[in-house]
């Protein structure tokens, strides 16, 4: 993926804290979706949305 050159660079520090934000949110989001894949491992999946 390429970053256009100028002020959004990916120096500014709104690019910066957009990138730490989404990438705390992809850590956060995996756990969470390790712990739910891990819970329906040990119990029956009869719960069916």
């Amino acid at each position: 993926m390429a970053l256009p050159i100028g002020p959004y660079s990916g120096t500014s520090s709104l690019a910066l804290v957009a990138r730490a934000s989404a990438f705390t949110f992809g850590l956060v989001y995996g756990s969470v979706k390790l712990k739910v894949l891990q819970a329906k491992k040990k119990s029956p999946a009869k719960a069916h949305h």
